[in-house]
């Protein structure tokens, strides 16, 4: 069927009757003009993909309809306009391709078909380690350790690259992929098949939100379910809630955009975002660079949004031309969004929207700030740091508290390293990062952090060289202007060399520390710290030894580097004593705002980007050289312990299964609140002690060679061994942290994937009991693949993290709620029941199931399945199921 709405069609140009647009502001309806900015880019995409199918010209009304269907629960189809996965979460997708490829031949159907048709975008960034650090070839060393590790990863990902259409890879040592999209991906305007549109993007990295600060819609989905977006499915949502987040005043001078971002978080957490959309506006955001704005957009999964909107504007269209993009297409951007009513102008109140509710941040009232120590949502004042450490030294063990005896807050322990005596204590930094693309993609915050580094060498100071320094850029771009500016060699001198391109400590990959710091912790029991300027802090996730980590502004990390320790008051202590005895305090090397912008308007220039980004998908040497098959069909080495064909195709019919009651499932494990994607399926190190480790020496690998969790994520037997994994897995069953469970047939404690094993042989379903916002963290398809593969047939929870919900469900394990004011508390429940849970044979959105134990007791819980797609999902045994039968048939 044609479009309905092919009357408001027109070209942008009269010149090129063939480039065409939808004209929204067409559509005569005043409707339109309320809309918050982020629901027009949803309406738009509705109108020119409307078929009457995927996409019903209801939805378009439903869409246009907001202000009242906001609170309907309605669900509306979205078609972005493209997909972008990092290798972490891409390795698995492009292995499910290749293996729905087989499933598909298997089937009867053409394998070719399993290709993307949207276009999608893979850069390889979570690879690489901080294994080098302090040395001037720290940054080679490490690449080259990265390649042999992941040759066999890499050498699959060019096969996929080549095998698949619409696939682009760009390979390791380009950059992190968020500020690759923000600096060289987006287009802002997507210009395809004879249409302008709006870009749009979902991507497997909850933190794909940072593009939002541009003005291109984008957020965080499973992996599972961004395969069926590169399939061409829509993603099927609830139309979202819209909060209008107005800033106003202006910045102190001292406050970076790391505070800013902060103290939003902190602020939208109070307010309760999860699930809606936050667009922000007001003249305080005119205020804010580009750069400042993707911070705050980065940070949209710490404060539970699904997207952290910053509406087109001038500011956005000069950004385009700062980082080199093509001006007659940036000329054409402008024009297109004047025409759909989409550019804005923040000094101008009349063109505020509605909004389901509004709420104010006065710029003035920032102030220098961390989070910490365990997760990105609790702020603290710099100057109240070291008073909010000791506090948490002694406090229940926590949130905010490590339980330290109070005799113990001032252990010291002496240890050697390289020749020289030190001393350790509870907030000794051992771990100093500049890192993520929440901070190194902006410059005022990168130089910032360059200039203070240049004042404190020539202040005399130094860092103590047991800290592990480094600095990560999130683009070649970085290392440019910190070089022609001339602050790159006093960061060296401070230990702050570029160790690599990507994610590196943000997501774990930080490397070992020296022995001797290890040993010292260990032999104190001390809570060791790391800073670092990245986005998540969650305990375990940075290093296992850093049992405290803040989230800091880059010019913050290299202060508490200097400093030593998070136990220091700047107002009233020195970073340190110089040669000469003078008390150097971090005011006097602090940067002003004027310098920071002088400095920033000199060196950051077009040409950077246009020279950095123009061979980015050759520079690679290494990369050029990597031999892959050309088989449309992929050869799978049996041999392989990166790379395997998945089982979860297996068996696979065209006839689809009826929905079965779990009858007599035991609990695997009972869990509190804000259990993360990290608790559920690592990424960092393999524990040598672990089932996984068991199973890699099994297959002839020596320790050195069992490189992390997030590099195995193509094997699903290292996966199914690593799923709770996490040395910080606090199970309710067990009465210390680790991961570990109870097998209650036997009353063994096991590790979690052998007692999973033994339930499985013996023919026992599987749940597990969580609180409050299980899920939450980054968006990882293993957090749902790992449980299903352990047998978890369903959770109970009080509630989720939206992605993973959505994960969930994309692998048909049924993801069930409390009622409200329900938990396992007022129920009495214990988790050494065993659980029958009631699933009926017509199922609807929403719906609530019974669930009987065994000691007699029966009570309710609501099935989380959201939409009638997600229920269409679950029929089929989960999404790609669905998709491979739909492609066979």
């Amino acid at each position: 069927m044609s479009n309905p709405f092919v009357q408001i069609v027109e070209p942008l140009e009269p010149k090129e009757p063939l480039k065409k647009f939808f004209n929204l502001s067409k559509l005569g309806d005043v409707r339109y003009e309320r809309l918050p900015f982020s629901i027009r880019v949803l309406l738009e995409a509705a109108i020119r993909n409307c078929d009457e199918f995927l996409v019903k010209k209801r939805d378009v009304e439903n869409i246009l309809n907001w202000k009242v269907m906001q609170h309907k629960n309605v669900e509306v189809p979205f078609r972005p306009a493209r997909v972008i996965l990092q290798d972490f979460t891409g390795v698995p997708a492009v292995v499910d391709f290749a293996a729905m490829r087989d499933a598909v031949k298997k089937l009867g159907g053409d394998p070719e078909k399993i290709n993307p048709i949207c276009p999608a975008d893979l850069v390889i960034d979570h690879s690489i380690q901080v294994d080098f650090n302090r040395q001037s070839d720290s940054l080679q060393k490490n690449q080259d350790l990265e390649f042999e590790r992941n040759k066999e990863r890499f050498e699959f990902l060019k096969w996929g690259s080549q095998a698949f259409k619409n696939l682009r890879i760009i390979p390791p040592g380009s950059g992190i992929i968020h500020q690759v999209n923000l600096e060289y991906l987006a287009r802002v305007v997507m210009d395809q098949d004879g249409y302008y549109y709006p870009d749009s993007v979902v991507g497997t990295d909850s933190h794909t939100t940072m593009i939002d600060g541009l003005g291109v819609l984008g957020w965080g989905v499973g992996g599972i379910e961004a395969e069926a977006v590169m399939l061409g499915q829509p993603i099927s949502m609830v139309l979202p809630e819209v909060v209008g987040y107005k800033l106003v005043g202006n910045p102190q001078p001292l406050v970076t955009s790391t505070d800013i971002v902060l103290t939003i978080t902190k602020h939208l957490r109070q307010v309760g975002v999860v699930g809606k959309f936050v667009e922000f506006f007001g003249p305080g955001v005119a205020q804010l660079s580009i750069a400042d704005r993707a911070t705050i957009a980065n940070m949209c999964p710490e404060y539970g949004a699904t997207a952290a909107y910053f509406p087109v504007d001038d500011i956005s269209i000069g950004y385009l031309i700062q980082t080199g993009r093509d001006k007659e297409k940036v000329i054409c951007t402008k024009k297109y969004l004047e025409a759909v009513g989409m550019l804005r102008d923040f000094k101008n109140s009349s063109q505020d929207p509605d909004f389901t509710q509004v709420v104010e941040l006065d710029l003035h009232t920032v102030v220098p700030c961390c989070s910490g120590p365990k997760r990105p949502q609790d702020k603290v004042a710099v100057s109240d740091m070291k008073k909010d450490f000791e506090t948490c030294l002694g406090a229940k063990q926590g949130f905010k508290g490590f339980q330290i005896a109070p005799d113990r807050h001032n252990s010291i322990v002496k240890f050697n390293f390289e020749g020289c005596d030190f001393e350790l204590s509870h907030g000794s930094v051992v771990i100093a990062a500049i890192t993520s693309c929440t901070n190194t993609s902006n410059p005022s915050v990168m130089l910032g952090a360059g200039l203070l580094a240049k004042k404190a060498v020539e202040a005399g100071l130094t860092v103590k060289p047991y800290i592990k320094t480094s600095l990560s850029p999130g683009s070649g771009v970085v290392t440019y202007y910190l070089r022609e500016s001339g602050v790159m060699s006093y960061l060296s001198q401070l230990g702050f060399d570029v160790v690599g391109y990507g994610c590196m400590t943000c997501i774990g990959n930080s490397g070992p520390l020296p022995e001797s710091v290890v040993e010292a912790i260990t032999q104190g029991d001390l809570v060791a710290v790391g800073v670092l300027s990245g986005n998540r802090n969650f305990e375990g996730r940075v290093h296992p030894n850093t049992r405290a980590n803040y989230l800091a502004s880059p010019p913050l990390v290299i202060a508490y580097a200097i400093a030593g320790t998070i136990r220091i008051d700047f107002e009233t202590e020195p970073l340190g004593i110089n040669a000469l005895g003078k008390k150097i305090f971090l005011k006097d090397i602090w940067p002003t705002r004027n310098e920071i912008q002088a400095v920033e308007r000199q060196f950051v220039i077009p040409g950077m980007f246009k020279e950095v980004y123009q061979k980015i998908e050759t520079v690679n040497k290494s990369w050029n050289a990597l031999d892959a098959p050309s088989d449309k069909l992929y050869t799978w080495n049996p041999k392989s312990t990166y790379i395997k064909s998945p089982p979860f195709f297996d068996g696979l019919t065209l006839a689809l299964q009826t929905p079965k009651t779990i009858e007599g499932a035991y609990v695997l494990l009972s869990f509190g609140d804000s259990v993360t994607t990290d608790h559920i399926s690592p990424a960092g190190n393999i524990a040598r002690n672990s089932p996984a480790a068991r199973y890699l020496t099994s297959r002839g690998l020596t320790p050195r060679e069992f490189n992390s969790y997030g590099s195995r994520r193509g094997n699903d037997a290292v996966m199914a061994r690593g799923t709770f994994a996490n040395i910080r897995l606090v199970n309710k069953f067990i009465d210390k942290q680790g991961p570990q469970t109870i097998h209650f047939p036997s009353g063994e404690i096991l590790d979690v994937f052998d007692a999973a094993e033994r339930y499985k042989q013996a023919g026992h379903p599987l749940i597990v009991l969580a609180g409050k916002e299980y899920g939450a963290g980054s968006s990882r398809d293993w957090a749902a693949k790992g449980p299903f593969l352990l047998g978890v047939k369903a959770v109970l929870a009080e509630s989720y993290e939206r992605i993973h919900r959505s994960n969930l469900v994309g692998m048909g394990v049924i993801p069930l709620q409390y009622l409200p004011g329900e938990d396992a508390g007022t129920l009495g429940l214990t988790g050494r029941e065993r659980y029958t849970i009631i699933i009926p044979e017509k199922l609807k959105p929403h719906m609530n199931v019974q669930i009987k134990l065994d000691t007699g007791k029966t009570f309710q819980a609501i099935m989380r399945f959201d939409t009638d797609v997600e229920l269409a999902y679950f029929h089929n045994g989960g999404i790609l199921n669905y998709m491979i039968r739909k492609m066979a048939s």
